[in-house]
């Protein structure tokens, strides 16, 4: 099974729909597919209803809501330039590096067609991305042809991402050579990258290593699950942590990667007892560790209005040049989401001592 599955359709069902089988409710949605794919996709898990996968024998209900998953991202025609303000950190002839926000999603994908970091950039270079579309056809990605129509993702562009949640640097590639080159980079882990996090917990280790792989929950394909060394699930995954700062009830930490797995550090820290502050899909969006004081109470609740998602972000990013191979590092400033977390909750530190 694919590591990351991406959202292709999603219909709401009626107040009014009488019980329907799945596959023959999606025959009469989807243009141009068959029965016998959407069957084949329920087969391997990529036809949820609620979220969860279901067989073609289930029975679409009223205000179901049915998704088909697919393990590439959704490609439109052609992704459409948008003008998108970007801090952009880095520029030349070959490559930008940019800090992007928290809430952007990186890639079109599980319901988000337009308002990503894609859309941004295709309006920044001045290009039109015409992209192939099917349900399940096995034929990849259409490649363009000439420098104004690539496929962005697999001939140059993205080489990594960051969760939609997750703030900090990327690096895009701006032609072949320089994505081919920041690929091999990329999968021989000669990048620098680090990565700040805030976590539930007194962190014990000043620093240390964890290492285990990581693959598709088995229960609920949103999320990823922690599988030990050697298992036959998932892909090896490596993190560096080291403590900056130990806060109470919450502690800062460095994340370094090895790899870069989807949900890498937001999995290993969790496995490690130490879930990511604010982290909504794996349960960091509730009091995890302190008091049932409602003084207490109410300044996490604070503390989760001040910073509204994960608190981690991607803060340093080192690599060779593609065209120079000389060594460029950059470095993005805690974004005011976290650094006023961070500020609030060394103030009531201070003030409960």
């Amino acid at each position: 099974m694919a590591e990351e599955l991406f959202e292709h359709f999603r219909f709401v069902a009626d107040k009014g729909q009488e019980p329907m089988r799945v596959d023959k409710f999606l025959v009469d949605r989807i243009k141009g597919t068959s029965r016998n794919r959407i069957q084949q996709a329920a087969d391997g898990g990529y036809i949820l209803v609620n979220g969860k996968p279901e067989k073609c024998s289930y029975k679409v209900r009223p205000n179901d809501v049915v998704q088909v998953m697919m393990d590439r991202p959704r490609h439109s025609t052609e992704i459409v330039p948008e003008d998108i303000p970007l801090d952009i950190v880095y520029e030349d002839d070959d490559l930008l590096v940019v800090n992007k926000p928290a809430g952007m999603v990186v890639h079109p994908g599980h319901g988000n067609y337009t308002g990503t970091l894609v859309n941004a950039l295709a309006f920044h270079l001045g290009i039109n991305l015409d992209l192939a579309e099917g349900l399940g056809n096995g034929e990849g990605d259409a490649e363009g042809e000439g420098e104004e129509n690539f496929d962005f993702q697999k001939r140059c562009g993205l080489v990594h991402r960051i969760d939609k949640e997750t703030s900090g640097l990327l690096v895009i590639a701006k032609n072949e050579d320089a994505g081919t080159s920041l690929s091999r980079q990329f999968f021989h882990k000669t990048t620098r990258r680090l990565y700040t996090a805030v976590v539930w917990g007194h962190v014990n280790e000043n620093e240390g290593v964890i290492e285990g792989n990581i693959g598709r929950n088995k229960s609920d394909r949103t999320l990823m699950e922690y599988y030990p060394v050697g298992s036959e699930e998932g892909k090896p995954a490596v993190t560096h942590y080291r403590v900056l700062d130990r806060l109470g009830y919450v502690s800062v930490v460095e994340c370094q990667l090895e790899t870069g797995r989807t949900h890498q550090i937001r999995v290993h820290m969790k496995h490690l007892g130490h879930i990511l502050f604010n982290d909504k899909q794996y349960g960091g969006d509730r009091i995890l560790k302190g008091t049932t004081f409602s003084r207490y109470t109410q300044f996490v609740n604070g503390c989760f209005n001040v910073c509204p998602r994960q608190a981690l972000h991607a803060r340093t990013l080192g690599f060779k040049h593609p065209r120079t191979g000389e060594e460029m590092d950059f470095e993005a400033p805690l974004p005011a989401d976290m650094q006023a977390l961070i500020d609030n909750w060394k103030d009531y530190i201070s003030n409960r001592e």
